[in-house]
């Protein structure tokens, strides 16, 4: 399973999705969304995003961190 968080630095819900996958023992990688690098191809791909938190599973965007929770629990996880 392949997870990716992008995050901003001071964001509560950021920090609660990667504390869940964590409990979790599920790996994640964690993409800066304050790097233009990031944060200007995300914004191209996904211009409705608002806000942060954005997790995808699989290449499936599963939203913030109840869409994280969500998506965790349809999985069994």
């Amino acid at each position: 399973m392949n997870i990716f968080v992008y995050t901003k630095s001071l964001c509560p819900n950021c920090k609660s999705a990667k504390q869940l996958l964590q409990s979790k023992r599920l790996p994640f990688i964690e993409c800066d969304f304050e790097d233009p690098a990031v944060r200007v191809p995300f914004l191209f791909a996904h211009p409705d995003a608002k806000q942060m938190p954005q997790i995808f599973i699989d290449d499936q965007r599963v939203g913030g961190l109840a869409g994280l929770q969500a998506a965790l629990k349809q999985l069994g996880l």
